[in-house]
């Protein structure tokens, strides 16, 4: 009998309802298909297929077998609720037991001609038809069962313009199509970072393949782009994955013109992993190997030396090819040829200098990612940004789907010939009107919405913590104030200050043809600003203080410190962890690096120093390179320049003699390569009085921030700065001695009010000198 729910599929399962006016009281059984008991949650029958891990396209399968056994859809004797005849079986009876025995007639009571069970050459189509047959069949969809399920066909979604266009990348895409075009070991895997285009090479591929733009070989191939989580997916019982793999092979044998994309395609190693089963690599590798069926594989650097080249044997069947990051002018052109998509997307419009400046500022503060794809992710939330800034833009998109939806509402109606109701129409084509007439207006209003640089500004501070304003900011416009601005901050060292800055400003601006980055050893005695310019200037230059790399010279004394640098080689313990110093400039490739009491290093790490300030890049431990370019280095010592107990402001009539004293301990330790190869030796002066109480100004300029932040003003005398200077220790530690005295003099005053205060109001925290000591009142 059959499914008295569907009246379509054979019934398997069969309720018998034990009380009430049911139809099984009445003679007439209840019995429902496979595909309808588990629609209706039939308790056993559900627990039963989730348990044999059978989903609902399996019973989809099921149910077209038991219809195409039992012959029942074109019987016209057929009654519902009755028993099925089963004619292809009466046929086959009444041909065995007739006493005609010859073929024909055998095949005959299927309704089959006995030619078409004959071979003949002369009919027999050629290959490109008969694959076109097939695909045109009714049977296709069973004959691709395992296709369709875990594939995405890239080739029929390009034909249908659902591909975005590839720019670029010609030179990789002809390089596989060669190897694709290859008699053996014809599978191409494509090797590269995360985001610089091994997918959208596999999708050009298919767009060329749907254009026709590929030789003969590949005309009539498919890219299908393999679902390997899909394929593993309610695999619960041993020999179901090997099953649908293997399935999933012979589909494409079968097929003959597919061409299997794999995405990480490293997976394939361990996927279908368990106790007395094979992994999904090993069951393809004698197809790839005798070329019976074709993979474009995908995958990163690391996971192919990680897993592919372990495997010699899946190694062998692929060809690599290595796919570079683009540079800024082809990230540009990429950018340029696909803002289009987002511009229609969005409802906005894209400038071909904004696309410039999105690649840029990529490139510059977005370094953990590879280009082109941080610049496409900064380009499209930046135009997200100018939509919602925009709220015509929304309105008019809700006014466009309401349009679609009352059109598409008008039609149901129209169509309706039975019970039509022509009030409802009416309300429905009323609406229409009303929204034509007020969405041209609405579409008025979201015209000319621009992206603008603010927006992209927006996204950098939302994704790095950088304020939009400095990035705005124009590097030359930083450069061209960069003097002033450190010159705010460093008291005391004017020709300092202008060295480094005409240093960095030749750099930045990259006259020279060899890239290298700005480099500077700081020599003078402690306290006088060496390590303050430094600060200051990855502020200038870099817009916040986490870009300063700081290295203390003084642990890498020892000859294996040099691990520590660019990482430990194989075999050493550490090995998989990156070096201190490669791995920050990998992740912040503007950054200011700052050595540290140089003197102290061990003489190898001096040689790899030499090798970034000559070349400008350094390959790590991996064999990754490590670009310094965009890095400023600087180093600090205090060689030759020990400081002499004395009077404020004594030594300035010595700073000949201290320089060429310095200048002596540095060639003592140094070699003279390494310091041929420094932009600049910047020598710091022993700084004045005057030069004390301008430090001592901003010092106390720094508490204003904080106690602000109490609700309470800070405010102090004239000659506070001067009674500070005189409470240093006689200058031994430089400004670092003002500091200490702020700390004992103010700061713990400060906070000994606060305490006592205990939560009474207090509005005004001032400083004044009385008798030589420092008075801390509050008010």
């Amino acid at each position: 009998m059959f499914c008295t729910r569907c009246k379509q599929n054979p019934a398997i399962v069969f309720v018998s309802k034990i009380d009430g006016p049911d139809s099984a009281q009445k003679g007439e059984p209840i019995g429902y298909c496979l595909k309808c008991a588990m629609e209706l949650n039939i308790g056993p029958v559900k627990q039963l297929m989730d348990k044999m891990g059978i989903g609902a396209d399996e019973i989809d399968e099921i149910s077209e077998q038991f219809n195409a056994l039992m012959g029942v859809n074109d019987d016209p004797d057929f009654e519902v609720g009755g028993s099925p005849s089963m004619p292809n079986l009466s046929n086959l009876f009444s041909a065995l037991g007739s006493n005609e025995s010859d073929s024909g007639n055998y095949f005959g009571g299927f309704g089959i001609p006995q030619k078409d069970t004959e071979i003949d050459s002369e009919d027999e189509e050629d290959g490109k038809k008969k694959r076109r047959r097939r695909k045109d069949s009714k049977g296709d969809k069973k004959k691709r069962r395992y296709l369709s399920t875990y594939c995405t066909d890239l080739t029929e979604r390009a034909r249908e313009g659902k591909l975005d266009n590839i720019i670029g990348r010609d030179q990789e895409i002809a390089r596989a199509i060669q190897i694709l075009c290859r008699r053996s070991k014809n599978n191409p895997c494509l090797i590269g970072e995360p985001g610089v285009g091994k997918t959208a090479i596999a999708e050009g591929l298919a767009i060329r393949i749907a254009a026709g733009e590929v030789p003969a070989k590949l005309k009539d191939k498919e890219i299908h782009l393999l679902d390997l989580t899909a394929l593993v997916a309610g695999t619960q019982f041993r020999g179901q994955f090997e099953s649908r793999i293997k399935g999933l092979v012979e589909e494409v044998k079968k097929e003959g013109n597919i061409i299997l994309f794999i995405d990480e395609v490293h997976n394939l190693v361990g996927t279908g992993d368990a106790e007395g089963t094979m992994n999904a690599a090993n069951i393809l590798k004698p197809s790839l190997s005798r070329g019976e069926i074709q993979v474009i594989g995908a995958t990163t650097f690391t996971e192919y030396r990680k897993h592919i080249e372990k495997d010699a044997a899946l190694e062998r069947r692929f060809q690599p090819i290595k796919i570079e990051e683009p540079s800024i002018e082809q990230t540009f052109e990429v950018l340029k040829g696909i803002k289009g998509y987002y511009e229609d997307y969005h409802r906005v419009k894209i400038s071909d200098d904004l696309v410039h400046r999105a690649v840029v500022l990529s490139e510059r503060y977005i370094t953990d990612r590879f280009l082109p794809d941080k610049a496409i992710d900064l380009l499209d939330e930046a135009c997200t940004c100018a939509n919602l800034r925009n709220k015509a833009i929304s309105e008019a998109e809700i006014a466009e789907k309401e349009l679609e939806d009352a059109r598409l509402d008008l039609a149901d109606m129209e169509a309706d010939t039975e019970n039509p109701d022509y009030e409802e129409q009416a309300k429905v084509k009323a609406e229409i009107i009303a929204i034509e007439a007020d969405l041209p207006k609405l579409l008025e209003k979201a015209k000319d919405n621009d992206v603008l640089e603010e927006d992209l500004a927006k996204v950098i501070q939302l994704w790095t913590g950088i304020p939009a304003s400095k990035v705005i900011e124009s590097d030359l416009r930083k450069l061209a104030n960069l003097e002033s601005e450190l010159k705010k901050h460093i008291k005391g060292q004017p020709e300092a200050v202008a060295a480094v800055s005409s240093a960095v400003k030749r750099s930045r601006v990259q006259i020279n043809a060899r890239r290298r980055p700005a480099s500077f050893i700081f020599v003078g005695p402690t306290g006088v600003g060496k390590t303050e310019l430094v600060k200051q200037l990855s502020m200038q230059l870099f817009d916040t203080p986490e870009t300063l790399i700081r290295l203390d010279m003084s642990e890498f004394m020892e000859k294996h410190s040099v691990s520590r640098i660019i990482g430990s080689p194989p075999g050493y313990v550490g090995y998989d962890e990156a070096g201190q110093l490669t791995e920050k400039v990998r992740r912040k490739p503007y950054s200011v690096i700052l050595f540290d009491e140089i003197e102290k290093a061990h003489p190898d790490v001096m040689n790899i120093l030499l090798q970034i300030l000559d070349e400008g890049k350094i390959n790590d431990a991996q064999g990754r390179t490590v670009n310094f370019e965009n890095t400023v280095i600087i180093m600090t010592s205090n060689a030759g320049s020990e400081r002499k107990e004395g009077a404020l402001g004594f030594g300035k009539t010595e700073d000949d003699a201290n320089e060429e004293k310095s200048m002596k301990a540095l060639r003592d330790f140094l070699r003279p390569e390494f310091l041929g190869r420094v932009d600049e030796i910047v020598f710091f002066k022993d700084l004045t009085k005057e030069d004390y109480e301008e430090i001592a100004i901003l010092m106390l300029s720094e508490l204003e921030e904080p106690i602000k932040e109490k609700g309470m003003k800070f405010s102090y005398d004239k000659d506070v700065p001067k009674a500070i200077v005189e409470k240093m220790d006689s200058n031994v530690r430089g400004a670092r001695d003002l500091r200490n005295v702020i700390r004992r003099n103010i700061e713990n005053k400060v906070a000994d009010i606060i305490i006592d205060a205990e939560g009474t109001a207090i509005s005004q925290i001032k400083v004044s000198v009385s008798d030589g000591e420092l008075v801390v009142k509050s008010l």
